[in-house]
């Protein structure tokens, strides 16, 4: 999330605003945060992810999105872009717009220098809040590496790392699995994020 801000906003003001705007902030707090763009290790990241997901989930109840699709957290009323976010059955919206979804199962971020303590942090606080969301992917930039939290049954949350570009992360709450090293390949490993 870019530190550049703009005085104190309602939701609807964000929404307004955002819905003209030529770029995606998010909303936290009452404030409007540019979103930086993105490094092509980041976009090779989620496209690779992107690729291992979509036919994995072609044909049954879950559907994969990628950054724009904006995603409203109602507990702690924060409006952000996910870089990867799967949905189990009908999308639900906010509003009839129909631009912003409320029901991820799952959600992967790819972290930079500059989002990773949120990312990992305050954002993982967040999505933590939202009914049925159940699974975090974590994917470093910097190495081949992924943190993987997942919701217990009885609410508790365990971790995993990956680091073997042979792993195979299992994403049980959507029934699919991805692979390390696809999620690595084309990436710049040291180069900047």
């Amino acid at each position: 999330m870019s530190s550049q801000t703009i005085p104190y906003l309602t939701p609807e003001q964000y929404l307004e605003i955002e819905r003209k705007a030529d770029h995606r902030s998010e909303y936290l707090n009452g404030g409007m945060f540019a979103m930086a763009g993105a490094s092509p290790n980041h976009s090779r990241i989620v496209m690779n992810a992107i690729l291992q997901l979509g036919p994995q989930l072609r044909g049954g109840p879950c559907e994969v999105f990628a950054t724009d699709l904006r995603l409203f957290i109602k507990a702690v009323s924060v409006y952000t872009y996910p870089d990867v976010m799967v949905t189990c059955g009908p999308l639900e919206y906010i509003d009839e717009e129909r631009d912003i979804a409320t029901n991820p199962r799952f959600i992967a971020e790819v972290l930079s220098d500059s989002t990773k303590n949120y990312d990992r942090g305050e954002k993982f606080r967040f999505y933590r809040t939202i009914p049925g969301f159940s699974e975090y992917l974590l994917l470093a930039q910097d190495s081949i590496r992924a943190e993987h939290h997942q919701r217990r049954s009885d609410g508790a949350w365990i971790f995993r790392e990956f680091i073997s570009p042979d792993d195979q992360i299992e994403l049980d709450s959507i029934q699919c699995r991805l692979g390390l090293g696809a999620l690595y390949e084309r990436v710049v490993v040291g180069e900047a994020s």
